[in-house]
């Protein structure tokens, strides 16, 4: 994911790129809104911003009502450090599609950051791998015919996995993915749900593999014969 951070607090603005960096983002910062709005103009890459409302230059209000008026539909989650419900709103309206306010957690801006990247993507209706099926559109999981039974964070989980392909994924990125935010999950939860999926797919010709240290992947076997 593509982070765009508009902070003119260096210090906060060289934490955020920290943590989002070990996170997995590629991180870009700026310090003012005349640079941010001269980068979202041309910077098609960017999936999503986290803003500052009071910035020197351009203030983060302004940012936004340029970007959508623009036509950019690129997610904004605004940084303040104003509580009054006035701003929130203002931002909102302006077209932000979520907010902060400092301080805060930086577990909750990851997560948030997540989810925002999430409903911005467009789904595909299917995701497969061997013979496993997941039919998004019907919330159904097949291994060939044969629909199988999975429990809302199994589903989570395994989606999150498929999506992924064969890339490696940690258990404190799949706890950042399926819950958003304001719900509890365990690293040893996550074992779990792996361990009673490898049961569930294991006739589909696929397997969750153990990257020892790292996390999980997803990868396909030679499916049995009967």
């Amino acid at each position: 994911m593509h982070v765009l951070v508009v902070e003119d607090d260096a210090v906060l603005a060289d934490g955020l790129s920290r943590v989002l960096s070990g996170h997995g983002m590629a991180v870009e910062v700026v310090g003012n809104g005349t640079q941010a709005d001269a980068l979202l103009q041309r910077a098609e890459h960017t999936e999503v911003v986290v803003l500052d409302i009071g910035l020197p230059g351009i203030d983060g209000f302004e940012v936004v009502r340029r970007l959508r008026a623009r036509g950019s539909q690129v997610p904004v989650l605004l940084l303040t450090a104003r509580d009054a419900i006035e701003d929130r709103v203002r931002g909102l309206e302006l077209g932000a599609d979520d907010y902060l306010v400092k301080p805060f957690a930086t577990a909750e801006l990851v997560a948030r950051l997540r989810a925002l990247a999430r409903r911005n993507t467009p789904k595909p209706t299917v995701l497969a791998l061997g013979d496993l099926v997941l039919d998004m559109s019907a919330k159904r999981a097949r291994v060939r015919d044969k629909t199988i039974e999975l429990s809302v964070r199994e589903w989570a989980v395994l989606e999150y996995l498929l999506q992924h392909g064969a890339r490696v994924v940690s258990k404190q990125q799949i706890i950042d993915a399926i819950l958003p935010w304001g719900d509890d999950l365990t690293l040893n939860a996550v074992e779990v749900y792996i361990s009673r999926l490898r049961l569930k797919i294991a006739d589909a010709g696929v397997s969750i593999r153990t990257i020892r240290g790292f996390g999980y992947m997803l990868e396909q076997t030679p499916a049995p014969h009967a």
